[in-house]
């Protein structure tokens, strides 16, 4: 077996410490979720991508910023989780803390899940973008930035196929919670929309950081494990 790559300074420690939090965190939410059922079927996707992540954790890791911008939008899956995202009670919250009501015109659709989708494009760009220096090591710039947002619409496509086979087999009240589409026909359209558009965003973002400040953070990361991953295989 090839030697596996040396964690980069303080990755370990991170590791521990946001991994225990996420840990605590989904275990409190997973007490008396809303629709057992949907919540773990909610977690099959997160345990599919940790599998992915310590099978090649030998070879690449993510900067801390990846793993951090990863970890919110967990926490925000976790909360999603255990409401289900069409009964995540976002409006009491705000009003409650605020004193005032959420303005979201004449509609009384729950719009959380729209905004995870949203972020799952925004948040994970940057991790995303680091992998793909990694692994394709693009000529320029432009493409490192298609390479994402093609496997934001990618990845989208295939959680929306999987809602609908979950919900199909399913079926009856836990297979609805599951799919979530609240009525809107166009919902799963919608939804890999809004991935697309923060996924967008989200370049957008690392591009202006790049021309203010002439550094790259996401393609130095990916370059760098890239080198330290050749120096350990010789």
């Amino acid at each position: 077996m090839k030697p596996a790559t040396p964690l980069p300074p303080g990755h370990g420690r991170f590791f521990l410490i946001f991994g225990g939090i996420y840990l605590v965190l989904t275990l409190l939410l997973g007490i008396s979720p809303r629709h057992p059922t949907d919540w773990w079927m909610e977690h099959l996707i997160i345990l599919f991508g940790f599998s992915i992540l310590f099978a090649t954790s030998r070879w690449f890791v993510f900067s801390k910023t990846g793993y951090l911008l990863a970890f919110i939008f967990l926490c925000f899956h976790s909360v999603g989780a255990h409401y289900t995202y069409s009964e995540v009670p976002y409006r009491e919250w705000w009003a409650a803390l605020t004193g005032s009501p959420v303005e979201d015109g004449a509609s009384s659709r729950n719009h959380f899940d729209r905004a995870v989708h949203f972020l799952y494009g925004f948040l994970l760009t940057r991790p995303f973008r680091e992998a793909v220096y990694f692994v394709l090591a693009p000529r320029s710039t432009f493409w490192s930035h298609l390479a994402v947002i093609t496997f934001i619409m990618a990845s989208s496509l295939f959680y929306e196929l999987f809602e609908w086979a979950a919900a199909a087999i399913w079926g009856g009240e836990a297979g609805m919670a599951f799919l979530g589409t609240q009525g809107d026909i166009w919902d799963a359209h919608k939804d890999m929309l809004l991935a697309t558009v923060g996924a967008a965003l989200g370049s957008l973002g690392m591009i202006l950081h790049v021309r203010f400040t002439g550094k790259d953070p996401a393609r130095e990361w990916g370059e760098g494990r890239k080198k330290a991953t050749e120096a350990v295989r010789g």
